[in-house]
């Protein structure tokens, strides 16, 4: 359950009369929404919603046709995801999309890359600045992977982990880019009630104790009631609810469209 006491502050970013459109597909239309400083934020509904095009547009793997998309006050239309992700916006993925043949350590590693200074060259040499970069980097995934409680199989090829130790490697590899706002797509898809409760856990703790904004996707109502701040829902890529859970529950709209009446 959420830290009712945490303090939620101003808008971090704001999406404006957002369309996105692939041929005469209309994958989202015109919605408005905004995510608040240090607040998870759920977006939910039914398979072709329009959820994970959402997540694409606010990191820049699509290309909205229209609106526009304002993060920590900055207005946009166009991002690439290498702007998004230099600005602070990291993200996880629906199908797990790790380096299956290298370790744990080495796939949280990566999600360093942005924040290493040195040169090719220096790098090269190793010895000097690019070592001692390099130590400080491998001493902040440790502790990633401390916080995690993935100590046991950091030196583990990704590829032999199961499912829901595998999503938690690609959460660690987020986190190592030590993101202000955090997209999750699905993190608790494909999970055992256990796995589920394990990784609400963290997400909770990344939310409290890092301060790290959430947007994350999820078909787990119980989930998504418990840890959620705000919940925005979608259907046919409209917008047909927003608010708290329990606006969002008593909501007839959603409840037609996505919950069902024996919900």
């Amino acid at each position: 359950m959420k830290d009712q006491g945490r303090q939620i502050g101003d808008v971090l970013l704001e999406v404006e009369d957002i369309s996105l459109s692939f041929g005469a597909v209309r994958a989202i239309s015109d919605v408005s929404f905004d995510i608040r400083k240090g607040e998870i934020r759920a977006i939910i509904g039914p398979n072709g919603a329009g959820k994970t095009s959402m997540l694409n547009c606010i990191n820049g793997f699509y290309h909205p046709q229209q609106g526009t998309i304002t993060y920590k006050g900055q207005k946009r239309s166009v991002m690439k995801p290498h702007e998004a992700a230099e600005q602070g916006i990291a993200r996880t993925f629906q199908n797990v999309a790790l380096f299956k043949g290298m370790s744990t350590l080495d796939n949280i590693m990566t999600g360093r890359n942005l924040k290493m200074k040195s040169n090719w060259f220096m790098s090269m040499l190793w010895k000097g600045p690019a070592e001692r970069e390099e130590l400080e980097h491998r001493r902040f995934v440790e502790d990633i992977i401390d916080f995690l409680e993935i100590e046991a199989i950091r030196k583990t090829p990704v590829g032999r982990l199961p499912y829901g130790l595998q999503k938690r490697v690609e959460l660690g590899r987020a986190l190592a880019a030590e993101p202000e706002l955090l997209l999750l797509d699905e993190p608790m898809a494909g999970m055992n009630l256990e796995e589920k409760e394990d990784m609400c856990r963290f997400i909770l703790d990344v939310n409290d104790e890092f301060g790290t904004t959430i947007c994350l996707i999820e078909h787990d109502m119980g989930v998504v009631m418990d840890i959620s701040d705000r919940v925005m829902v979608l259907d046919y890529g409209g917008k047909i609810g927003d608010g708290v859970p329990e606006e969002v529950r008593a909501n007839q709209n959603v409840i037609d469209a996505y919950l069902g009446g024996g919900h």
